[in-house]
């Protein structure tokens, strides 16, 4: 077996993202959009609003028929029609009268202000005539048709992840399709012949296999479809049935935890070596990782082991390189420099990636997640990874780098 190769993290991320090809686009009904990054800008069909619209609850206008109105004045017009939203109507307005209309109700053309109700007195309850207690500016109150976003105008550039505030957003410009990146489908296969499956007794030597749904559960919070999982022991025919059940379930990505080691059972590095190159990273932890092409074709990922290394190398490595798949424009999450609520001593030799609980109420310090940082129930209550340079003792009130992960922004 040749010596393994250690690079930098920066250095195993670039190699990564330097083999991912560039996404496949597809158009989808706007309604099915949600989740997927756009392939393509997204741009308006309509003009928003469509037409010239009241902003106010109140009364259509020729603003110089209250000109001098004032509380101790105040400026009678007769109501001759009633606009709520949605209505076509536009009715004519002569000298002297005026229109009940609703928020969002097209404006009459002959129109120039719309007084809101609070500027009146009789309000909605008028008797066919309204008395206006405050002068108008010509204009108030009305949202010009356009003014917000013409037809034809970029509402969303390409890269953007489709939520619902973006999804909302594109169907009141009238979209409704997008070009999307397809979605990525990832196999999921964790090795070891010590694992348990959940719920199961335990027997001497064995542990409950957590890899599975960690990973599945990234893979899919990343936006790639999770179509094969696999829990497989230390036997290379056994890896072999589940990359062939992979390929079979048409996985763009297989993503393996365990066996990529130097120790004597390593099924993955002895199945994979070869195809995938194993290298060790200058990183705690995760030191030991996978990457290659398949002789089928697919991308993968050989993780360690341990829940915390998996979801670590998950996210510095595997999380960027599935945006990528989908032509997200940020493959990194935000990184904060928040003050750490207590010292401890980081010093390793390599880059650091500490589990940390975050407290929003106390400045947004951070503190290691648990006292060895290794337990896999840490992860339960992580909020972000602290990432720390080599040989760094962290006291408390130094500001620390830390991914944030999910739910705090």
């Amino acid at each position: 077996m040749p010596a393994r190769a250690q690079r930098t993290v920066d250095e195993h991320r670039a190699e990564i993202l330097a083999a991912i090809p560039a996404p496949e686009a597809v158009t989808v009904p706007l309604r099915d959009a949600g989740g997927y990054t756009l392939a393509a800008a997204a741009r308006a069909r309509v003009d928003g609003p469509a037409f010239d619209s009241s902003a106010m609850d109140g009364f259509a206008v020729h603003a110089a028929d209250a000109a001098l109105a004032s509380r101790e004045a105040p400026a009678r017009l007769r109501v001759v029609a009633d606009l709520p939203a949605g209505s076509g109507s536009d009715p004519a307005l002569g000298p002297g009268e005026a229109a009940r209309i609703m928020t969002g109700a097209a404006v009459p053309t002959d129109a120039d202000a719309v007084v809101p109700l609070e500027h009146t007195i009789g309000g909605l309850d008028h008797t066919g005539e309204v008395e206006i207690v405050r002068r108008p500016a010509l204009g108030a109150n009305i949202r010009r048709a356009g003014e917000d976003v013409r037809a034809g105008a970029e509402i969303l550039p390409a890269g953007v992840r489709l939520g619902t505030l973006q999804l909302a957003a594109l169907a009141s410009a009238g979209v409704t399709e997008v070009e999307v990146a397809a979605r990525p489908r990832v196999a999921v296969i964790s090795t070891g012949s010590e694992l348990a499956p959940a719920g199961h007794a335990l027997t001497r030597g064995h542990i409950p296999e957590s890899n599975v749904p960690l990973l599945a559960g990234l893979a899919e919070q990343a936006g790639a479809i999770v179509v094969h999982t696999a829990t497989v022991p230390d036997e290379v025919p056994a890896l072999e049935r589940a990359l062939a059940a992979a390929g079979s379930a048409r996985a763009d990505v297989v993503i393996t935890s365990g066996g990529v080691g130097p120790g004597a059972y390593e099924v993955v590095r002895i199945a994979l070596d070869g195809p995938l190159s194993f290298v060790t990273v200058a990183m705690r932890p995760g030191r030991p990782q996978g990457f290659g092409r398949l002789p089928s074709g697919q991308l993968a990922f050989g993780l360690p082991g341990t829940p915390v290394g998996a979801a670590v190398s998950f996210e510095v490595f595997v999380r960027p390189a599935l945006l990528a798949l989908q032509g997200r424009a940020e493959l990194q999450r935000p990184v904060l420099r928040l003050p750490a609520a207590v010292g401890w001593d980081a010093r390793s030799g390599f880059r650091r990636y500490v589990p940390v609980a975050i407290d929003p109420s106390a400045a947004w310090a951070v503190r290691p997640a648990a006292s060895d940082g290794h337990s896999s129930v840490v992860l339960a209550t992580t909020d972000g990874f602290a990432v720390i340079p080599p040989d760094t003792v962290v006291r408390p009130g130094d500001l620390v780098d830390t991914i944030l992960l999910g739910g705090l922004l």
